[in-house]
């Protein structure tokens, strides 16, 4: 059996009773990697990512399975990963599971709920936070309390090697591995909510609008008319794109060696691939020129290494700025459109860029994936080729030159 076979059956079965949960669990990019954890989630550089260990995932019951998923996404949809920022990364892991873990049933034996700290339930992960950091010693308890001796029982075996491969832990922890949520500090709380808003439209249109009911309130912030202005999604999504580099200077003193040695200086270094689809439908001035206006404005000042790739079915032409661009050129092609030619060449790069920004209308074939965070740049009556990437539409322009 593949490895990743009890993962794959149970986003089938969510996609079958809970068709909004798994939906949501099909635009996630997916990574195995062995942990202490079965599965872990996280927004990194502007993708959201599920991280799951196949064989520590299959040790759970089928039932269990589908509550650890809703686990994840309920916390990618609260954006937890990016609201730890500087706060103490125990005690904001902990309250977010106590935020989540009561709303959610069939969860496994081990994870935490309010009332293991004798806490109400239905509180945000803030006010949980605040309450955890008051509590004298965290989790003496090994259990929660609930349940009868039988349905332990039955339980002991199928979490005997859970329990072993965990030691035992006299403290409360999580369920799921919060480690990788660092990876979201590199995203910005807005463009990680404009991620998430798309991941939710997405999964309520395919669901036919069939959203939990426990979420509704939450879900229908996520669904109202985006307030984020276009040129700050631009502007987060290429500032995360920025690889921080360093370069010598004798303005500061180097930490180890001294006056006599220059010192060092952290650097953005701005290195992207911007894709233009050349064909007739996506000639809409004023707005390429508005857009283009916006994106030198971003690289002005900056290191920045940007290859423009006009293209329809091929690429027609290449520009190549290094340092601080200064004009964008205007230039139309025609013909039907492929968009994989600037997805290739971008993986055939060296240094391989930080980010692809794409302004086409969407009708034509894509890569089915890419590892390459990508914004969308979407014309008016364009559509969205891919359930990957982040989306900005120049209908949102249109309302605000």
């Amino acid at each position: 059996m593949s490895p990743d076979r009890p993962l794959q059956d149970a986003i089938v079965r969510l996609l079958k009773r809970r068709p909004f949960y798994g939906q949501l669990l099909l635009q996630f990019r997916r990574r195995q990697q062995i942990g202490s954890r079965a599965v872990a989630v996280t927004i990194a550089d502007t993708t959201p990512t599920l991280i799951v260990d196949p064989s520590r995932f299959a040790l759970f019951s089928a039932d269990e399975q589908e509550a650890l998923l809703e686990h994840l996404l309920k916390h990618i949809l609260h954006l937890h990963p990016c609201r730890r920022k500087q706060r103490n990364p125990r005690h904001w892991d902990l309250a977010c599971d106590l935020a989540i873990n009561p709303s959610i049933q069939n969860l496994p034996l081990e994870a935490i709920l309010p009332q293991r700290f004798r806490l109400a339930e239905g509180l945000s992960a803030e006010e949980y936070y605040h309450l955890v950091q008051q509590l004298p010693q965290l989790g003496n308890q090994h259990a929660d309390g609930l349940g009868d001796q039988e349905r332990h029982k039955n339980a002991e075996k199928k979490t005997a090697e859970r329990e072993n491969t965990q030691s035992n832990r006299q403290q409360p922890t999580t369920i799921d591995d919060h480690q990788f949520w660092q990876e979201a500090d590199r995203t910005p709380v807005a463009l990680s909510e404009q991620v998430v808003r798309q991941l939710v439209r997405n999964a309520a249109k395919k669901a036919y609008n069939e959203i939990p009911g426990d979420l509704r309130e939450l879900l229908n912030t996520y669904l109202a008319p985006p307030t984020i202005p276009w040129q700050q999604i631009l502007r987060q999504f290429v500032g995360s794109a920025g690889r921080v580099g360093r370069t010598s200077t004798w303005k500061r003193s180097h930490r180890r060696f001294g006056h006599n040695t220059p010192g060092l200086r952290k650097q953005q270094l701005l290195n992207l691939v911007v894709g233009i689809d050349v064909s007739d439908s996506t000639d809409t001035q004023p707005l390429r020129e508005a857009f283009a206006r916006e994106l030198l404005q971003i690289a002005h000042g900056r290191q920045s290494r940007i290859s423009v790739l006009y293209a329809g079915s091929r690429i027609q032409k290449i520009d190549r700025f290094t340092g601080n661009p200064q004009v964008a050129e205007v230039y139309r092609g025609g013909g039907f459109t492929d968009l994989r030619p600037v997805f290739a060449y971008a993986r055939k790069m060296q240094p391989r860029p930080a980010a692809i920004i794409y302004l086409t209308d969407g009708y034509g074939p894509a890569p089915e994936q890419s590892d390459i965070p990508t914004l969308w740049v979407l014309s008016p009556d364009g559509k969205k080729p891919v359930d990957w990437g982040l989306e900005l539409r120049l209908e949102d322009l249109e309302e605000q030159i």
